[in-house]
């Protein structure tokens, strides 16, 4: 049976996979929440292909997507990520990883969970989209421009709108998926 997905995948079965057990579902566990960010800040500049495709060595050289284990990442720890061929070697990008899980738990604090606190730029229920062709897609929308700015505030780096709106996007605080797909509810 050939079921119909946004043409995004470009039918890669690693990238269907992704679009079909996780892109658009919503999610409320504040540590999927921190994966998300934390692979969407790698992303920044490049394909989500190539993200996805290192995800279990992101997941292995960034502790499970243990925020609170991140943000204790010393010079040494970081510089030894600086040699893993297995996740995207980017200075800024692997020290925003400490920075970003600083924030997060700073977030985590303030409201009690990330989920609270990132679920109030959708007015805490998902954005339901009707879009027919993956060229209608925006890049970013005025919520996600109102969550980078507000992350930014907070001391999150490699989080502009665009960055925002996947995020936004992974997590199923919109659902962008189109009207043909499978995966699309009315």
């Amino acid at each position: 049976m050939n079921l119909i997905r946004c043409n995004w995948t470009q039918n890669d079965a690693l990238m269907n996979e992704y679009h079909d057990q996780d892109w658009g579902i919503p999610v409320h566990s504040d540590q999927k929440l921190f994966e998300y960010i934390l692979l969407d800040s790698f992303q920044a500049g490049l394909s989500w292909k190539t993200i996805l495709y290192k995800r279990k060595n992101f997941e292995l050289a960034f502790a499970g997507f243990n925020p609170n284990k991140i943000a204790k990442f010393n010079e040494k720890k970081l510089e030894s990520l600086m040699l893993d061929a297995g996740i995207i070697r980017n200075r800024l990008k692997i020290w925003g990883a400490v920075k970003n899980a600083k924030a997060f738990l700073l977030v985590q604090k303030e409201f009690g969970s990330f989920d609270t606190y990132i679920w109030q730029f959708v007015n805490h229920k998902p954005i339901i989209n009707h879009w027919k062709k993956i060229q209608e897609l925006p890049a970013k929308t005025k919520e996600s421009d109102a969550m980078s700015k507000e992350l930014k505030k907070r001391g999150f780096t490699f989080v502009g709108s665009t960055i925002c709106y996947a995020f936004m996007q992974a997590a199923g605080m919109v659902n962008d998926h189109l009207t043909s797909c499978h995966k699309y509810k009315k």
